[in-house]
């Protein structure tokens, strides 16, 4: 599961910050970051898999 997140933090940042933390502040400021550019958004989705624990 951990190296699907990962892909899904490249391809999909949303994605992967929804499975990673469900619908939270963290994810809101995912989909503002992958809509102001796909790098911040990525960073930011790698950054919550990489460190948070799953909700």
């Amino acid at each position: 599961m951990f190296i699907l997140k990962v892909i899904l933090a490249i391809f999909l940042p949303p994605v992967a910050a929804f499975l990673q933390v469900g619908v939270s502040t963290h994810f809101w400021i995912n989909i503002i970051l992958t809509l102001l550019g796909g790098v911040p958004g990525m960073i930011h989705a790698l950054w919550l898999v990489l460190t948070k624990k799953s909700a």
